[in-house]
């Protein structure tokens, strides 16, 4: 297994792959890698002749240093599940500093509004930090294809949109959720719940089936009221957003249009960890 830490050492490597026509997959990840990550690994290995991993907790995307400070690294172990799947996946592991330079910060960017809904509203700065780091990477790997999973959806949209903005020439593929055995969707942030905490939190998946059941016959304001109530009933868990939107503009649905797909978008906190997750209505 190649691990590089050095951009100029992954371009290098990458000019080679291109000049032997080799297709490159490439999944950018934070590290403290669980099943879903992997689940993106593999598709990537099944349809690339090479995949790329990169395993780098980018600090412009953290709203909140604590987080930042707080966010699982796993290294050794991250490395040894993936070379479980394949001793031939490059792992790119760089330092900020490797990425920035000495300035670390972020670009500005405009995503046509979707940057305003869901997440944007609660992170200031989340998707700028965002696209900085996945266009960076894009221009150092240079993939045909990269794999995002759809936990982060109003994320992988964005990502859609940086490729369509910038003319950047990678397919973007986006992948199922991957599911705990209760429901709760994968996330490096579940390692640092309570073990009874890990167990409860399948209340967010329920309360998402649910609403997808209500979504035929009742209204987005009777069924975000409903929630509203669920989650103030429900010890441990506050509740910081819910929200019914078309799944391409991602605005709030008003009316429910014939041609429309919308998905059901939670963000909750367990204690000071905060989960996402979301449902494909119709």
């Amino acid at each position: 297994m190649q691990i590089l830490k050095e951009k100029d050492a992954l371009k290098k490597l990458v000019k080679a792959l291109k000049n032997e026509r080799k297709s490159i997959g490439f999944v950018p990840t934070m590290g403290a890698l669980h099943e879903g990550h992997l689940s993106l690994i593999k598709q990537s290995l099944s349809s690339c002749d090479k995949t790329v991993v990169s395993i780098f907790v980018n600090p412009t995307q953290f709203d909140n240093p604590a987080d930042l400070e707080k966010y699982p690294r796993t290294l050794k172990d991250d490395v040894s599940k993936i070379q479980s799947l394949s001793p031939e996946v490059i792992v790119f592991t760089p330092t900020a500093t490797e990425i920035y330079g000495d300035q670390i910060s972020s670009e500005e960017f405009s995503f046509d509004g979707l940057e305003h809904q869901m997440e944007g509203r609660f992170r200031k700065g989340h998707f700028n930090g965002v696209g900085t780091i996945v266009k960076k990477l894009f221009e150092m790997v240079e993939p045909d294809r990269a794999y995002f999973g759809e936990k982060d959806f109003q994320q992988l949209q964005i990502i859609r949109k940086l490729v369509e903005k910038n003319s950047l020439d990678v397919e973007i593929i986006g992948c199922p959720i991957y599911r705990e055995y209760n429901g709760l969707a994968r996330s490096s942030r579940n390692e640092r719940l309570s073990p009874d905490a890990r167990q409860n939190a399948a209340f967010i998946f329920q309360t998402l089936q649910k609403v997808k059941d209500d979504f035929g016959t009742k209204s987005a304001s009777e069924i975000t009221t409903w929630v509203s109530e669920v989650f103030k009933a429900q010890p441990g868990f506050e509740l910081e957003y819910f929200e019914i939107a078309d799944s391409e503009t991602l605005e709030s649905m008003k009316d429910r249009g014939s041609n429309h797909k919308y998905r059901a978008f939670i963000a909750a906190y367990s204690g000071e960890i905060r989960l996402i997750d979301n449902i494909a209505l119709n």
